[in-house]
């Protein structure tokens, strides 16, 4: 009985470990990184804000090349409507050069980003929301009890950009959140490249 007692615990103890970042409805931490300007950026910056597109992006990812004109067409849609978005590259430049900070400058300039890019040289930010992928969207709602993820996955299904009737899952919760609707579906698959993690944060 307490070999069956201490199995279960050590699969339990497994299965907490596994269940690492956020979930709909947790409370999100804010961070404080380097832009590529080379300032420090937070949300509790945006005082007016009404909420937050975070989106793990980075340079060298053909996911997230792909998505990058509709990340700046996010921007450019929500930020006046009070849900700006913050871009934070994770992967680490060791194993990916293109990823370097240095790069984010040129890539951000190249590419006219409206909207910071951060760099998350920890890596903690991404482990705390559980990121998996580049893209990888988190949109928080701004509450008085703090940022409550609202929406985890994708912005829409369709990775090619190819199908004019995709169906555009940030779009479509940024759309529920500002009319103080439910969002219908709150969670996707997040498609695109594994981050690159530093060996000591595996």
């Amino acid at each position: 009985m307490k070999k069956l007692l201490m199995v279960l615990l050590i699969a339990l103890s497994g299965i907490a470990k596994a269940q690492t970042g956020y979930k709909i409805g947790d409370i999100a931490t804010d961070f404080n990184l380097k832009n590529v300007d080379n300032k420090m950026i937070s949300m509790a910056n945006y005082k007016e804000a009404k909420g937050f597109f975070v989106i793990f992006h980075c340079n060298q990812c053909p996911y997230s090349k792909a998505y990058e004109s509709r990340i700046i067409a996010l921007n450019a849609k929500y930020a006046s409507k009070g849900l700006p978005v913050m871009t934070i590259n994770p992967n680490d430049p060791a194993i990916n050069p293109e990823d370097s900070f240095e790069n984010m400058k040129i890539r951000a300039k190249q590419e006219k980003y409206t909207f910071p890019y951060l760099v998350d040289d920890s890596q903690d930010i991404a482990k705390a929301y559980g990121a998996k992928a580049t893209p990888h969207v988190y949109l928080l709602k701004k509450t008085d009890k703090g940022l409550v993820v609202s929406y985890i996955g994708a912005i829409d299904n369709d990775t090619e950009n190819v199908n004019d009737a995709k169906i555009k899952y940030a779009e479509n919760a940024a759309e529920a959140l500002l009319a103080g609707k439910e969002i219908e579906l709150t969670q996707t698959k997040a498609i695109g490249c594994s981050i690159k993690w530093k060996k000591t944060a595996q």
